[in-house]
């Protein structure tokens, strides 16, 4: 089974290696990261680099298709070669995901029209401009697609996505063996809980500018 997780200049880390460290565990998986070119690849801080294995023409069928989100997604709303990728990815994939506002490059191939979506609270309304009908749930399948919110739920995305891959014991016993069991210290993780001036806050300097 391969799985390939796509990502670009200025991605968010966790949203690739989140979904890395969970779907890796998945028996007889072979985890590729692509990119457009192979060679390292920079996050949306500078500071941290991921190994593009694979360019994304030499990975063309992969069973299973991650896109990462972050700041460099904006950029590649028209990009031709990776949203043709997608498209023709999509085409054999079993399962096509996303995690953060990479559901907005999904939908901007049209993979998404008609269908239910999520993406970061600040990127949802952005879906709705390519047919997408958006939700503010963490994560949601929909047929063969399945898109997870801001960074953090591509965790939860991957246990969801890896209990259908291999079953509900295999996506425990992976949980258990990362120990994901979130007790964070804020109730602040979603627009409806936190302090109302930090949600405006991060709305007056959304990064989420699309074109």
């Amino acid at each position: 089974m391969q799985i390939a997780i796509v990502v670009f200049d200025r991605f968010t880390a966790l949203d690739a290696v989140g979904p890395y460290e969970i779907l890796s565990r998945a028996p007889g998986a072979q985890v590729v990261v692509v990119a457009h070119r192979r060679g390292p690849v920079r996050t949306e801080t500078g500071m941290l680099g991921l190994t593009a294995d694979k360019a994304l023409a030499e990975m063309p069928s992969p069973d299973v298709v991650v896109v990462a989100g972050g700041p460099g997604q904006s950029a590649l709303m028209t990009d031709g070669p990776l949203l043709d990728w997608l498209r023709a990815a999509d085409a054999t994939s079993t399962w096509t995901t996303s995690v953060c506002s990479g559901s907005l490059l999904l939908a901007a191939a049209g993979l998404l029209r008609g269908r239910r979506a999520t993406s970061h609270w600040l990127a949802l309304d952005g879906l709705t401009r390519y047919g997408a009908e958006p939700t503010g749930e963490r994560v949601v399948f929909d047929g063969k697609y399945v898109t997870a919110a801001g960074v953090s739920s591509g965790i939860d995305m991957s246990l969801a996505l890896l209990g259908r891959l291999a079953g509900d014991d295999v996506a425990q016993a992976v949980q258990l063996g990362v120990e994901y069991d979130p007790q964070p210290p804020y109730d602040a993780g979603a627009p409806d809980k936190a302090p109302a001036h930090l949600v405006d806050a991060l709305r007056a300097r959304s990064r989420f500018i699309l074109t």
